[in-house]
């Protein structure tokens, strides 16, 4: 009489040797046979095509819907009295926190950044606070939106009295 144990151990080892000889045959094919190693390296290639055009797709989306996120905030308007933007800032900042400790939706997060850096009175002070709380996902988002703002004066070097073009002198004597 044929145990169960000894049905199942005949299978498995049934599997398991047709599982090896299978590898032991393509790896062969791989080696020896010139036509299906090109055939692989085709379809390998193929498909690093596929995927580096779906992530530049996926690019371009992201970019295109930030840029619209920005084109809406600004069209929806910033406060103008300083008490309404003091508090219009702390809401947006907190929303940001929120959502990017979410991390469901790092978009929304970077707009709450974007419209509170868009009422603060020194961008880029708060730029550098950004830099070091804002989780770095969130924080490239937000620079892209920065980036399609051309109202948004955030550069690295002063723009006020005694600074001609921005760029620094040391050195330059």
């Amino acid at each position: 009489m044929v145990q169960t144990s000894m049905i199942v151990a005949a299978s498995v080892g049934t599997v398991a040797t047709g599982l090896l000889g299978s590898a032991v045959y393509f790896d062969h094919k791989r080696r020896t046979d010139p036509n299906f190693r090109k055939q692989l390296k085709r379809e390998s290639r193929r498909q690093a095509r596929a995927a580096k055009e779906e992530a530049e797709a996926e690019t371009i989306r992201q970019k295109a819907s930030i840029k619209e996120k920005v084109v809406e905030a600004k069209e929806d308007g910033f406060p103008l009295d300083v008490e309404e933007r003091e508090a219009y800032f702390m809401q947006e900042v907190a929303r940001g926190e929120t959502l990017s400790q979410e991390g469901t939706d790092n978009i929304q997060a970077a707009l709450s950044f974007y419209k509170a850096l868009k009422v603060y009175p020194t961008p880029s002070d708060l730029i550098t606070i950004y830099d070091k709380t804002v989780p770095k996902p969130v924080l490239d988002i937000l620079a892209e939106m920065i980036a399609t703002d051309p109202e948004l004066k955030v550069g690295p070097f002063g723009h006020g009295p005694g600074s001609d073009s921005g760029m620094p002198t040391v050195g330059l004597d």
